[in-house]
């Protein structure tokens, strides 16, 4: 069974790549899917191999790589954009979805059903106008633990699987939150990134360290552990969208960070990383503005694929079943 890359684009839909970025399809809107729509996260069952939820600014909908058809799932979201999307390592059926304006939903059936869980967000904020929800990450081992954040109103934090949420900002120099990654080695480690800086937490959240880099710029995105626990990727820019960056490695558990040197020139800051346990020496990194960068050998050395998108905000590794 191969891999399939798939992403997310402001304002192209979502493109499908079965070869590791050789090539490329976009399925028409006759699939069932907008093919101008906006797509700002995307998740999937692990179970199940050719099936991947997009959140759009019209819902959500759930694609199948045999049918090659997207199917929306009506929600309370329909008319929102969903930017975030989570399913539980440890139930399949269970998904969290966060928007913009903040809120959060979710559903216990695999996506059939959405209801809104009761947590109260930051319903205004200066840069952004409305707060999103960004990022939701559960614990890999622990089912209880689930982090949200928001941007711009900090990391919140459940212990009870979802059903109730408390914020935990303590030590954060900035709630504008862009990404989140739980880190088992022994004990567990939260990153956090914000337009400030990167994170850690050694207490689940309750409280936070900001962690200067090394590097011309503090601001950061995604940050996201190769799975065989083997190194993390941070990705360092200059600003949103930004003109140039770079994406950060850490072979010890992210306490030092070296640039990875992607090749040729950045057009903006460095925003998505795709890697999957299938084969974890295979590391997908994407621009803001659509540049994209592979690896094949767990992020020692990069090559710059030819095709380019226009806005990425998404991006993902999964086994595929299409022929």
């Amino acid at each position: 069974m191969s891999l399939g890359l798939y992403i997310g684009t402001i304002g192209t839909s979502v493109w499908f790549s079965y070869d590791l970025g050789e090539t490329w399809k976009r399925p028409y809107s006759e699939s069932g899917l907008y093919l101008e729509c906006r797509v700002w996260s995307l998740t999937t069952n692990p179970a199940e191999p050719g099936k991947i939820f997009a959140g759009t600014d019209e819902g959500i909908y759930r694609w199948n790589d045999v049918t090659e058809k997207w199917t929306h799932h009506p929600s309370p979201m329909d008319t929102t954009p969903v930017w975030a999307l989570a399913q539980s390592p440890h139930d399949p059926k269970y998904l969290l979805a966060g928007t913009q304006p903040a809120a959060l939903f979710r559903s216990r059936d695999g996506g059939e059903t959405w209801s809104r869980v009761p947590v109260h967000l930051a319903t205004s904020c200066v840069f952004v106008q409305r707060p999103r929800v960004t990022q939701i990450v559960f614990d890999p081992l622990d089912p209880r633990l689930v982090w949200m954040g928001v941007e711009i109103d900090g990391v919140y934090r459940s212990q009870d699987g979802g059903e109730t949420w408390s914020k935990c900002c303590n030590g954060l120099v900035s709630e504008d939150i862009h990404g989140l990654a739980v880190l088992p080695d022994g004990r567990r480690k939260l990153f956090a990134t914000t337009n400030k800086g990167l994170h850690c937490s050694l207490d689940d959240g309750a409280s936070w360290v900001f962690r200067p880099l090394d590097s011309s710029w503090q601001y950061t995105r995604a940050i996201v552990p190769r799975p065989d626990g083997n190194a993390i990727f941070l990705t360092n820019g200059n600003g949103p969208p930004g003109s140039t960056g770079k994406l950060l490695r850490s072979v010890d558990a992210g306490e030092t960070w070296h640039d990875a040197r992607l090749p040729g020139e950045l057009n903006s800051t460095p925003w998505c990383v795709a890697t999957h346990g299938a084969a974890p020496h295979v590391v997908f990194v994407s621009t803001n503005f659509g540049q994209l960068f592979r690896s094949l050998d767990g992020g020692d050395n990069w090559e710059k694929l030819k095709r380019e998108f226009g806005e990425v905000r998404a991006m993902m590794l999964h086994p595929t079943e299409a022929a």
